[in-house]
């Protein structure tokens, strides 16, 4: 049934209580139908697959251009707002064929410290030299049935990037690939794996390089017909996700490290296959220098 123990899972705890001791009574033993729910709403076929690979292209198209503008800008003392970079993305969207719920996030310095930032005409800052820029951009295809991607980039508009900056980032790659070997190995071996455990993966990564207090977000989410989809999440801090990595689905991997002024994530996209995982983008190894 849609339940889950102790409401371990809201997203698929849907049944009420009564229904549930009725149930019961009868000498049913009730389990939770996450999984079931999965394979019929959240697992991809081929032509999706191509969707979401083609979509994470033309995304990984605009993060370059947006860059490109933002180093261009601030290299030419040109006035330029987050507010400003979002829309050229937007556009650049709109040249892609690609829809979204939502424009993308365009973040600088302190801003990129709140992962629920999102520039709008009456509130965004300036991006100056010397500063850093997270890219957020997530988008699908505008077909039926088209599936969505989501990344997230760093970048510094100045030759010399700060040592805290580069720590943090060091950090949170060393997290986001812990998450990725662990699904790799798993999937490799045949091995069940749960979404929990591969937010613990990448969070212990984080808490053993002293930044355990400043994680604010799961590692990640499922990705679907929806950017936030209905299967599996990475997740053993919002919720604690018991469901485990089908073959067919797809998610993201995106840790993140939050301070008052200044944060750091990185994010990329996985897909399981029948005997392997992989990564359906770039990964980034260092933060892109904007100078």
């Amino acid at each position: 049934m849609e339940y889950s123990p102790k409401c371990a899972i809201p997203y698929v705890s849907r049944v009420d209580a009564g229904t549930i001791e009725l149930v019961r009574a009868t000498g049913v033993e009730v389990v939770s139908s996450g999984d079931l729910i999965q394979r019929f709403a959240s697992a991809w076929d081929e032509r999706a697959i191509a969707t979401h690979e083609e979509a994470s292209e033309k995304l990984h198209r605009v993060k370059d251009r947006a860059f490109e503008a933002i180093a261009r800008r601030t290299g030419t003392h040109v006035p330029t707002t987050e507010y400003d970079i979002q829309q050229l993305m937007a556009g650049w969207f709109r040249d892609e064929g690609l829809i979204s719920d939502s424009d993308p996030n365009v973040s600088a310095e302190e801003n990129a410290g709140n992962p629920h930032y999102l520039p709008t005409a009456s509130a965004s800052r300036a991006i100056r030299s010397d500063e850093l820029v997270l890219l957020d951009l997530w988008g699908k295809l505008d077909r039926p049935g088209a599936v969505y991607a989501d990344i997230t980039w760093m970048g510094y508009t100045g030759h010399l990037i700060p040592d805290r900056y580069t720590h943090a980032f060091a950090a949170v790659a060393a997290a986001r690939d812990a998450a990725i070997a662990l699904v790799q190995r798993a999937a490799a071996g045949g091995q069940e794996l749960r979404g929990w455990q591969v937010d613990r993966a990448a969070s212990s990564v984080l808490r053993s390089a002293g930044f355990g207090d400043r994680i604010m977000h799961r590692t990640g989410h499922s990705l679907g017909e929806s950017v936030h989809g209905n299967g599996v999440n990475m997740d053993d801090y919002e919720t604690h996700d018991d469901r485990r990595l089908l073959v067919g689905t797809g998610f993201t991997i995106e840790p993140g490290v939050y301070f008052d002024d200044f944060g750091v994530r990185s994010e990329i996209n996985m897909i399981v296959g029948p005997r392997d995982a992989r990564v359906t983008g770039p990964v980034q190894s260092a933060i892109v220098a904007l100078a």
